[in-house]
């Protein structure tokens, strides 16, 4: 990670985060497959998810188990693009409050880490339907990042 102006800058380009997520989690990423990184930046990342009707429950709306692992993927990339491929970069808490409900179609998470440790990041994840400002949930979540060999 490089610190320019007292910002973080991404070492990890939208293309290199999608080869590595395709191949550690090819479930969730790659051609076909419902999660897409649309932004990186500094400490943040958005995260969309086309939801389809594997992602809803009974009532015709997204289900809190998509909505959880979207705002999980969404910290993990923000994470990612900031320390490199970490895969063993796990999730040790996550808090997700439900605001109101998404209709099916494209839900975008908007992450940002508001810390950045050697051992722990935390983020916290706004998630909106498209065209829409307003929060369907929100999210807290904490990773535990694996000591990594010193560099020499």
């Amino acid at each position: 990670m490089t610190i320019e102006g007292g910002k973080a800058t991404p070492v990890m380009t939208i293309a290199a985060l999608e080869t590595f997520l395709h191949g550690a989690f090819p479930q969730a990423f790659g051609p076909g497959k419902p999660h897409h990184i649309e932004t990186i930046g500094p400490r943040t990342a958005t995260i969309r998810l086309d939801a389809a009707e594997e992602h809803l429950r009974p009532g015709g709306t997204v289900s809190g188990p998509a909505l959880m692992a979207l705002a999980d993927i969404a910290v993990y990339v923000a994470l990612l693009a900031q320390i490199g491929p970490v895969a063993l970069a796990v999730t040790t808490n996550l808090s997700i409050n439900f605001l109101r409900k998404p209709a099916p179609g494209a839900i975008f998470a908007d992450a940002r880490l508001i810390k950045l440790g050697k051992r722990l990041a935390v983020g916290d994840v706004g998630l909106r339907g498209a065209g829409d400002d307003d929060l369907v949930a929100h999210c807290v979540a904490t990773y535990s990042i694996p000591e990594r060999p010193a560099m020499g």
